[in-house]
């Protein structure tokens, strides 16, 4: 069974507004990454808002078509349901992060599930362990670098044990070094058997993905092993994804 399924998904805005997604069609296998790249506005953000459950439960719009996690639709299931299935992490940290320290940060969501005290505790720790920031465990989250917060609040999400997650450009705004430490973070994610979506439109950050994802006016024009498609840098440029002096990733 596919991790993600998303079948034949069409979002506007309003009724006889352009369509932002026509037609997307796609499957994601448990344990695999998949990058979404394209230019700014192409519909990457929408698309991961809308397997998230973000539209639907949060948002106006008019989305047709399917989605299905781990078999299950998620039109037929609540918002907090779809949360214990699939965790976001947005673009910018700050908006998820408001805990005194990590520890609290990280808690917080399971917490609030009521969970035994002894059943937060682990999963406090195993997200600090597999995520590699247990020496953060009582910093202040609001201190840490741009890497340092992303990766908190990656952990907030896995607190949650989603088999699913989804990264809104999470590398935008990272150096080189943040990135390697995120990267290396969603791969070990990746082998422990979670699903992952990421958001990317700089293709220096996507070399840890087993597959890309092309998406150009809210159609995927192309779905390829990562590794195949950076080879193509004439393809890459056609879309505006790399400059034509491109030399490899």
């Amino acid at each position: 069974m596919e991790a993600i399924a998303v079948q034949g998904l069409t979002y506007q805005y309003y009724s006889g507004s352009p369509q932002v997604l026509k037609g997307i069609d796609f499957l994601v296998q448990p344990g695999e990454i998949v990058v979404v790249a394209g230019l700014s506005g192409c519909g990457k953000s929408t698309l991961c808002h809308c397997i998230s459950g973000i539209i639907r439960h949060n948002r106006d719009g008019i989305m047709a078509g399917n989605i299905l996690v781990n078999g299950t639709n998620i039109e037929e299931i609540s918002g907090a349901s779809l949360a214990l299935k699939v965790g976001m992490v947005f673009q910018d940290p700050d908006t998820q992060l408001f805990s005194p320290t990590v520890e609290d940060e990280i808690a917080f969501a399971p917490e609030n599930m009521c969970l035994p005290p002894e059943r937060i505790l682990e999963r406090v720790n195993k997200a600090l362990d597999v995520l590699g920031i247990s020496d953060l465990r009582y910093a202040n989250p609001y201190h840490l670098s741009g890497g340092e917060k992303h990766l908190v609040a990656l952990a907030s999400v896995l607190a949650l044990d989603p088999p699913v997650l989804i990264l809104d450009e999470v590398m935008s705004q990272l150096d080189i070094v943040g990135r390697q430490r995120v990267g290396d973070a969603l791969t070990r994610l990746r082998d422990s058997g979670k699903t992952i979506i990421a958001v990317e439109h700089d293709l220096q950050a996507v070399a840890f993905s087993d597959r890309l994802a092309v998406l150009d006016d809210g159609k995927i024009i192309c779905f390829e092993p990562t590794s195949a498609l950076l080879a193509e840098p004439s393809f890459l440029a056609a879309h505006g994804l790399i400059d034509v002096e491109y030399n490899g990733v």
